[in-house]
């Protein structure tokens, strides 16, 4: 379940352009994920960037990282994604009402 504290962190992550665009990239690369090298080549951008980048997706719970070899492939964690997405929307539409106390 996530909490209002993970959720802004993992909002405050996405927050940056380059970390968006990084987050958007491995969406797209789905569950085979891609390696620093392969990131670097799609957004034209240089590796120190992109580790400075990529570890505070990592910290955010919104990115792992699992080491093939010499080489560290990045990838989306789906369900802290969908969490999320469904701390976001979870009282969609349920109304809000306020009370002469809340006014106060």
């Amino acid at each position: 379940m996530m909490t209002q504290t993970s959720a802004a962190l993992a909002l405050a992550a996405l927050g940056h352009e380059t970390r968006l665009a990084i987050f958007r990239l491995l969406v797209k690369a789905g569950n085979d994920g891609l390696n620093v090298g392969e990131i670097g080549q799609h957004l034209g951008m240089a590796a120190s960037t992109l580790a400075h980048h990529l570890g505070a997706l990592v910290e955010a719970g919104l990115v792992e990282q699992e080491r093939q070899g010499r080489q560290i492939v990045n990838r989306v964690d789906f369900g802290v994604m969908n969490q999320t997405v469904s701390f976001l929307t979870a009282e969609c539409c349920v109304g809000v009402k306020l009370t002469q106390e809340d006014a106060a």
